[in-house]
């Protein structure tokens, strides 16, 4: 018998525009300034969209872009996914955000130390630092060399998981691939199991109302799967060959790297789409590790023996 895949969290990108051009962005929107817009999702669709996945087993919901907080309705959005009691994550600049928006956003469920130190202050509930990823804006900075070379990204990593982490009571998350975590960050009384990638149950929703692995459908069309006004959720979250290729293929698929590390149940690849936009193919290994160990920083505890 076949495992089922409960659809726990969507994404949904909802604007194809964003009011910065960040030159590290690994989706690259339009910019859209005062007198220029760009497609954002319907509203209709977006309640659709929420009831059909409510009986797949939706617990939560992302709020990206583009720039989310340039939806026209956000306001009317993110009390939806109140009243739904549906956890949210938002993903935005921040620039938009207007004291209202802020109570809206805290009522749901939902240089690097000074950074730190004002979350906390602001009563954040927690901080996440971003690797640039070498996908469209971002992969022209690693070509041009403007990123941290691997070598200072892993101790980048290690200084914040058992330095600056532990000089906060803010969980703060460093978003490197699972095998140069400490087990205790993840598993532990205290583990936060923090840049596990959902893939097996997560969705994405872009702008014009595409079904998509996630935002790499705005430039991989080949992983976008279908039209929330035409395709009903079920069929494709139950149907689509990609999303079954991934339930039937993972972890045992994966090369390289990957296909060695002994954190691969856990990781899943740390970001398949990432992989997948630098090789084609879902079971790539992922950049990071892929670097790392071919500098020789690959924890090697994390590798399955006679590797």
């Amino acid at each position: 018998m076949k495992p089922t895949y409960p659809l726990k969290q969507l994404y949904f990108y909802l604007t194809a525009g964003c009011n910065l051009a960040c030159r590290h962005c690994w989706i690259a929107p339009t910019f859209q300034a005062e007198n220029r817009s760009f497609p954002e999702l319907s509203v209709d669709l977006f309640h659709s969209i929420i009831e059909q996945a409510k009986s797949l087993g939706l617990s939560a919901v992302k709020l990206t872009g583009g720039e989310p907080l340039l939806h026209a309705r956000i306001l009317e959005l993110i009390r939806g996914i109140r009243e739904e009691n549906l956890v949210l994550t938002l993903e935005t600049n921040g620039v938009l955000c207007t004291p209202e928006l802020a109570r809206e956003i805290s009522a749901g469920k939902g240089p690097m130390e000074p950074l730190v130190r004002l979350a906390e202050r602001l009563g954040a509930g927690s901080v996440k630092f971003n690797v640039i990823q070498p996908t469209a804006r971002g992969e022209k900075m690693h070509q041009a060399g403007e990123a941290l070379p691997i070598r200072e990204l892993v101790e980048l990593g290690d200084w914040v998981e058992n330095t600056l982490s532990a000089a906060t009571n803010l969980p703060v998350c460093f978003s490197h691939p699972a095998a140069f975590r400490p087990l205790g960050r993840m598993f532990g009384k205290q583990g936060d199991g923090c840049s596990l990638c959902e893939i097996l149950g997560i969705l994405g929703v872009l702008a014009d109302g595409s079904y998509a692995l996630c935002g790499i459908g705005e430039t991989v069309p080949e992983l976008v799967f279908g039209h929330a006004a035409r395709d009903r959720l079920e069929e494709v979250w139950r149907g689509n060959p990609v999303l079954q290729d991934l339930r039937e293929g993972l972890p045992h698929r994966f090369e390289g790297i990957c296909g060695q590390c002994l954190m691969k149940r856990v990781c899943l690849g740390s970001c398949v789409a990432q992989n997948y936009y630098r090789s084609k193919s879902l079971w790539a290994g992922f950049w990071y590790c892929e670097e790392a160990h071919q500098e020789g920083l690959f924890p090697e505890t994390r590798l399955q023996k006679g590797e």
